[in-house]
């Protein structure tokens, strides 16, 4: 990994076929998918396959400020990995590693030059950990 990638990790007390569709079902990601509760994600949608377009709106419940988060899938592995190129290039993975009943989600991504480090990282990690915490209520 270079240094201009960012790893963040959960480990989910669910098994891969319920992580895999609550991970990529806008059914379920327009309930996680922010980092904070006065955010929200009114709207996403997902076409899973290789070539295929994801799309999510992520947006202050204020309405202060949102924006809409794109990527197109460069390669998938059912329940287990994923492969995106972000609007400006920048690529990301997402890897489903199932141990008994719990599955460790890795997602691995390239750092954009606008805002530090740190603060990407703690924001893509409380996106993650609003994620398990959904996926284990339901």
């Amino acid at each position: 990994m270079d240094s201009n990638q960012i790893m963040i990790q959960s480990t989910i007390d669910a098994d891969s076929k319920k992580v895999w569709d609550y991970y990529t079902n806008p059914k379920h990601i327009i309930h996680w998918n922010f980092a904070t509760d006065d955010w929200q994600c009114p709207w996403a949608k997902n076409d899973l396959r290789v070539g295929g377009k994801y799309s999510a709106r992520m947006e202050a419940k204020d309405g202060s400020f949102g924006f809409e988060f794109e990527a197109v899938y460069d390669n998938i592995i059912e329940q287990k990995s994923f492969t995106y190129t972000m609007e400006d290039g920048r690529k990301a993975s997402v890897d489903l590693e199932t141990e008994g009943n719990k599955t460790t989600v890795t997602v691995s991504f390239d750092a954009e030059k606008e805002n530090p480090v740190e603060m990407q990282r703690g924001g893509w990690q409380a996106i993650l950990d609003n994620f398990k915490k959904y996926v284990e209520s339901h």
